[in-house]
């Protein structure tokens, strides 16, 4: 007899209200209970991705959620992928891979082949645990888009399983939400609800019950919990979020990361937060650079159109302005790119551009090609035994077309494969270098390295303590499930998927 999961959806009125923090909560609360567990999210539509061993692209919050389950991530619980690379379009990932780019009008149409693909992967990785904790993206009350939905309602129906409705109160409006998501479901969509929840909440929840006590009479459905606003950062999905507006402002160490349009995996640079001493920033316009300690460029899923976006608003000239004043630019991934001299995009993968300036900083060119490089990634630093790990997932080569610039780092491992290939390149004086290596901050020792080195140019005495990510990353999902478990009737969720 196959083996299936039981399972539970959380859906929410809108997009943002918290629905991956909470799917994140009750991923670790099963797993802290002794149950074997898994995230699902059928389609996710983000930037911000993330490489697997077997080198397959999937969501970073479902790789976040596999992380807070102590298992390893797979391309199953993520499906279906869709990286936006302009306003209309985005590039298709299936089951890890890239298919091809898509127009919305396109997608939509396509969307009935896919629900088979989604039903297998739920399938094989609902025979492999015993809870599958699944997201839905976005509210089940699109009407416009709930023809041959399969990330809400028609993945419950897909998976035969329970939702659990959030709600935001911190944006206000929660109770008209909830009431009008549920008058716009249809009867069988309804019942498939058993309970709701409130999120963000700030203040005394005894204030509240009254409004709760007439809520519940209302859709008929009990409030399952009222969680607080909880001032606890995880890695994101998606560029829009409210992690972009997230900023560290004390220390000594000023750090500026550029805001890109099509910012992507900008979850690079959380080790900084976690550093005392260090001030994080986003810099959105050239009056707001200033002269930090650091400038870092990060990546992009449209190389050429965000350098345009640089050059309109001023910051391509200001960067400019920075270096040749001394000043110090780590480019990751597209904004390693952006450090050349040109990107050239002949098959117009990215945008309708073809060809663009780039910063010119780095005797470098590159190349959009049509095969994409998605994998688990170890580099060694040039002239060093210095090792880090991370990941790659890009489509351009980079080669250099001049005398200023030298090799900064070889990849000598991509998956299981050995290699030595140019990663990134550096200035001579080292006061520009760029990479593809995504995650490169996750490197302690690295990390402290440059940190120090920073100090040390700024002529600051002392040395910074680094924590491994992984712990900083345990203890947040620790602290995580212990404030949701104190706010939920978890009791009655696990009577609802049938576990007790």
């Amino acid at each position: 007899m196959i083996r299936k999961a039981k399972s539970i959806m959380i859906q929410g009125t809108a997009s943002s209200v918290g629905k991956s923090l909470i799917v994140t909560a009750l991923c670790r609360i099963f797993t802290l209970d002794g149950f074997k567990v898994a995230p699902f999210k059928s389609q996710n539509m983000a930037l911000n991705s993330f490489i697997t061993v077997d080198g397959k692209e999937m969501g970073r919050a479902q790789a976040v959620q596999a992380e807070a389950c102590n298992i390893e991530p797979s391309a199953l619980m993520n499906p279906i992928l869709l990286k936006p690379s302009s306003d209309v379009g985005s590039q298709v990932i299936i089951k890890g891979k890239v298919y091809k780019n898509m127009t919305a009008e396109e997608y939509q149409r396509f969307k009935p082949e896919l629900k088979e693909i989604v039903r297998e992967a739920y399938e094989e990785l609902s025979s492999q645990y015993d809870i599958i904790v699944i997201e839905g993206a976005g509210s089940p009350a699109e009407i416009n888009l709930k023809d041959n939905d399969l990330v809400n309602m028609g993945m419950a129906e897909i998976a035969d399983c329970p939702v659990l409705l959030v709600g935001d109160i911190d944006k206000g409006g929660v109770f008209a939400s909830i009431v009008g998501t549920m008058v716009l479901l249809d009867q069988k969509e309804r019942k498939r609800v058993k309970g709701v929840i409130i999120n963000k909440f700030r203040g005394d929840v005894q204030i509240l019950r009254p409004g709760l006590v007439m809520l519940e009479k209302i859709i008929k459905r009990p409030v399952l919990g009222v969680i607080p606003y909880l001032n606890i950062h995880i890695d994101e999905e998606d560029g829009a979020t409210e992690y972009l507006k997230f900023s560290k402002d004390s220390g000594d160490i000023d750090i500026a990361i550029i805001y890109l349009p099509h910012i992507s995996n900008f979850t690079d640079f959380e080790p900084f937060y976690y550093i005392d001493g260090v001030r994080v920033r986003y810099v959105y316009n050239k009056s707001t650079l200033g002269n930090p300690d650091l400038v870092i460029i990060p990546g992009t899923k449209n190389t050429i159109g965000d350098l345009l976006y640089l050059k309109s608003n001023g910051l391509y000239e200001e960067i400019k302005r920075y270096i040749q004043n001394g000043g110090m630019v780590i480019g990751i991934c597209g904004g390693f790119q952006m450090l050349g001299k040109k990107i050239i995009d002949p098959y117009r993968i990215e945008s309708e551009i073809e060809e663009s300036e780039g910063l010119g900083i780095l005797d470098l060119a590159t190349v959009i090609e049509r095969e994409k490089i998605t994998s688990q990634s170890v580099v060694r630093l040039e002239g060093t035994h210095y090792l880090l790990k991370g990941y790659e997932i890009h489509m351009g080569r980079t080669e250099r077309v001049g005398e200023n610039a030298v090799p900064f780092s070889y990849v000598i491992k991509r998956g299981n494969s050995e290699c030595n290939e140019i990663d990134g390149y550096r200035s001579f004086d080292g006061m520009v270098w760029g990479t593809y290596l995504h995650g490169i901050f996750d490197n302690e020792d690295f990390l402290k390295e440059l940190i120090n080195s920073l100090y040390k140019r700024k002529g600051l005495e002392g040395s910074v303590a680094i924590r491994p990510i992984r712990e900083i990353k345990a203890s947040i999902y620790n602290e995580l499930a212990r404030a949701v478990r104190n706010s939920l009737d978890i009791e009655s969720i696990y009577r609802m998927i049938g576990i007790r």
